[in-house]
């Protein structure tokens, strides 16, 4: 026997397949966005009392599965005791069956009554943890608003110094001018003045004094005095006539 012949269509497809697929360059893959899950801090009131209302919704289901069967139980009961050859103890069954429906509901309300309760105990609880977040965020805000008032402060402090010494040095320039310019005309007094008696000495000492005679080394030749006439001086003393006045001659009385 030959060898069998190749098969043209099969070797065509095969170099298919051995070609690999353009890979193409620069494309890049898409991001795959990354969801990060918020986990909520659940108050622990909160938690409890959603366990409580949890607890009371399966006691529910549970008990209205019970009040199913019982149901379902009594349909079957009536449908047995309605033949016309049903026996005292269908009749009777049927009855119980009844009965236990009745008791099933009545077990029903109780727990319904636990499960509004329950409801109301964590809408309270979720008032009071929202409450107390709604608290927690104003805290944190305060805190978060002074301490960005603290980093401040350094700022605050040295444009508040730049603005009080801007203020003081332009008031101090104020003063300073008004004393220097007091004590500038104090000093342009008191300079006139020193400089009018200045003035005076110079004047003094450039205008020229009268010439002083010399003294001449001949002996001086004493000039006669002219006597002056003595008025002659009249007496007019009159010689006082003193009159002698005789002694008075004592009478002696005869006895």
């Amino acid at each position: 026997m030959g060898r069998p012949k190749k098969n043209p269509a099969a070797a065509t497809a095969k170099k298919a397949v051995a070609k690999k697929a353009p890979v193409k360059r620069g494309a890049k893959k898409p991001a795959v966005k990354k969801t990060t899950k918020v986990v909520v801090a659940i108050a622990p009131a909160v938690a409890k009392a959603q366990a409580a209302v949890e607890k009371a919704t399966s006691a529910i289901d549970a008990q209205l599965a019970k009040v199913a069967v019982a149901t379902k139980k009594q349909a079957e009961a009536k449908v047995k005791a309605s033949k016309p050859k049903a026996t005292a103890a269908v009749k009777r069954a049927a009855a119980t069956a009844g009965n236990k429906v009745r008791a099933e509901k009545a077990k029903l309300a109780p727990v319904k009554a636990k499960l509004r309760d329950a409801k109301i105990t964590l809408k309270v609880a979720e008032v009071e943890a929202k409450t107390a977040e709604v608290e927690a965020k104003a805290k944190a805000a305060i805190a978060e608003f002074e301490a960005s008032l603290q980093a401040k402060t350094g700022t605050d402090l040295q444009k508040a110094l730049a603005d009080f010494e801007k203020t003081w040095s332009k008031s101090r320039e104020r003063q300073v001018a008004a004393k220097v310019k007091a004590r500038t005309a104090k000093e342009t007094k008191k300079a006139k003045a020193a400089a009018k008696k200045l003035v005076a000495k110079a004047k003094a000492l450039v205008t020229p004094k009268k010439s002083i005679k010399k003294p001449s080394t001949k002996p001086a030749v004493k000039k006669p005095t002219a006597k002056k006439p003595i008025a002659k001086k009249v007496a007019s003393t009159k010689k006082a006539v003193t009159k002698k006045v005789a002694p008075k001659k004592k009478v002696v009385k005869k006895a």
